[in-house]
């Protein structure tokens, strides 16, 4: 029998259907394709198009207008090829489109290839290739902010500020520099930069402070307006408020370190009670850091450490100013205020816990050891009272300081850190300390360290100034008193204290001494220690290690 599907008949009409099918498929997909080219196409400006014609046959494109969007934005990443034209990647620029490769860009190329040309400090361009400079040199600092340049002394000379940070730095304070540099021209018409000078040298960009009037025609007093260390008022808020009290204990005159410990814990015990902490301002400062080998009282807190921090990130009143809006109080109303007197730091923190006095006030009357603060966080309470460590900063009046001794070697230095003092003296304790620390000991440990003419900063408790000079004969050699100007009685430090003081001046101590020497020890490339680098002996004495 004759299969019937495969006639021949058959298989053409298929044949014929399948192909009427594909082609008519094929003009179904032309025509939706015209019609959506036709809606989206629009047609350039013929005057555009010719300029764009002319200046792809015309102009050499330069890989380096290329913007790369993809790095990293952290400064010991950067490593730009060309100061002048490399586009910032610095933190604090961010990332910009990719620009048309055939078109110069205007902010990074000058007006003009003419030497003879004046730039004009005011071009985008300029500010550029200062930032580009920036994230070259100085590769430990975050820059976050930048002014518009201005016009320097000279011809092709721009004046720059900005605002910056350490990238070591774990608090996020900004500082100052603002420095002068000298400008040119490339092979391809961008600026780049000549010549720059040091720290703080671009004066003309300086921003002038507000000068606050002086309490007498003598005393000229100018305040930082990024400080803001006031002491606020305290207005009507005992009413509300509830508060916890300390009253002076025998921490008072120790050394730093016990105060620090002390204040910590009753701002944690405050914390934990959700209370307000009354806070004396003033300070004793131990002997051990007095040029007058004597316990000092008269301090102002606000010298040692940041005030303005500790009130955004703690709930504080300033004593005086609390005890005044006390007795106002009692006074308008004619009653007192409810308050609960604890005589012993064995009193828990958690006893108190759920107390309704207006003010929790302890006192701390016992003989040494028992009227210490921090003996109030001890046992039991130590497990529930967290010391709130991240509320107290160093002042940012000896960080400024800081910045500028570290801005002055341009952030590329190395330290050693060289304790002498009493402990060189005792050889019962430190039997090898004052040997191993000598000049000619120094200068044997650091030269397998420290890179010959690096600049060196050497933290130190030696009271000699001299006592280092054999090391200048390889090194950079820089101490603290280098920069004495910079608390001199001329020195923006001395004016902004003294106004905290009442009009008189302020000594510069020892312990602002240490806290200026930590800082800028911990932000040289290279630190070298006594204990552990350059003396044999225990950090705590023989028999400690």
């Amino acid at each position: 029998m004759k299969d019937n599907n495969h006639s021949p008949d058959l298989i053409g009409q298929h044949a014929i259907k399948l192909i009427s099918n594909v082609g008519f498929s094929v003009f179904i997909f032309s025509v939706l394709t015209f019609t959506i080219i036709a809606i989206t196409y629009q047609p350039p400006d013929p005057w555009e198009s010719s300029r764009a014609l002319t200046r792809a046959f015309t102009q050499v494109s330069n890989a380096t207008f290329q913007m790369d969007t993809s790095v990293i934005q952290t400064g010991e990443d950067i490593d730009p090829v060309s100061v002048s034209i490399n586009p910032s990647t610095s933190p604090a620029y961010p990332p910009v489109a990719q620009p048309d490769p055939l078109s110069p860009i205007p902010s990074m190329v000058s007006s003009g290839c003419d030497d003879a040309s004046l730039v004009n400090c005011s071009a985008p361009g300029v500010l550029t290739a200062v930032k580009k400079f920036n994230a070259k040199h100085f590769k430990s600092i975050m820059f976050v902010e930048y002014q518009k340049p201005v016009d320097g002394p000279g011809p092709n000379e721009c004046d720059v500020s900005w605002r910056f940070r350490n990238k070591k730095d774990r608090s996020w304070r900004k500082y100052r520099d603002f420095r002068r540099f000298k400008f040119g021209y490339g092979d391809d018409c961008s600026y780049k930069i000549v010549r720059a000078k040091g720290w703080h040298s671009g004066v003309n960009a300086k921003r002038p402070r507000s000068q606050s009037q002086p309490k007498s025609k003598t005393v000229t007093t100018l305040r930082d307006d990024e400080i803001n260390d006031t002491i606020p008022v305290m207005g009507s808020g005992l009413r509300n408020g509830k508060y916890l009290y300390y009253s002076r204990g025998g921490d008072y005159c120790k050394n730093m370190n016990q105060y620090i410990w002390s204040l910590l814990c009753a701002l944690g015990e405050a914390r934990y009670l959700n209370r307000t902490f009354v806070m004396d301002l003033r300070i004793c400062l131990s002997s051990k850091h007095a040029s007058s080998n004597r316990d000092e009282e008269g301090k102002d807190f606000r010298f040692y450490f940041d005030y303005e921090h500790l009130k955004e990130t703690a709930s504080i009143v300033e004593e005086h100013e609390f005890v005044k809006n006390w007795r106002k109080f009692e006074k308008q109303y004619k009653k007192k205020v409810p308050v609960r007197k604890v005589a012993s730091y064995k009193v828990a923190p958690v006893e108190l816990k759920n107390d309704t006095s207006t003010i929790i006030w302890r006192r701390f009357d016992k003989p040494e050891p028992g009227n210490y603060w921090y003996r109030v966080c001890e046992n039991q309470a130590a497990n529930y009272i967290n010391r709130p460590w991240h509320s107290l900063w160093k002042s940012k009046r000896i960080m400024n300081i800081v910045s500028e001794i570290s801005g002055k070697m341009d952030w590329d230095f190395d330290a050693v850190h060289v304790i002498r003092g009493e402990k060189a003296k005792n050889k019962a304790m430190w039997p090898h300390l004052n040997e191993d620390t000598s000049p000619e000991s120094l200068v044997t440990k650091l030269q397998g360290v420290v890179k010959p003419w690096r600049n060196l900063y050497i933290a130190t408790n030696e009271p000699f100034y001299n006592y280092f000079d054999r090391l200048r004969s390889y090194y950079k050699v820089h101490l603290l008193d280098d920069y004495k100007g910079l608390w001199g009685n001329k020195s923006e430090w001395y004016n902004e204290t003294m106004s905290l003081n009442g009009g008189r001046p302020v000594e510069f101590d020892g312990y602002m001494r240490a806290e200026m020497d930590t800082e800028v020890l911990y932000r040289a490339k290279k630190q070298v220690e006594t204990f552990y680098d350059l003396t044999k002996d225990c950090k705590d004495g023989v028999n400690s290690c």
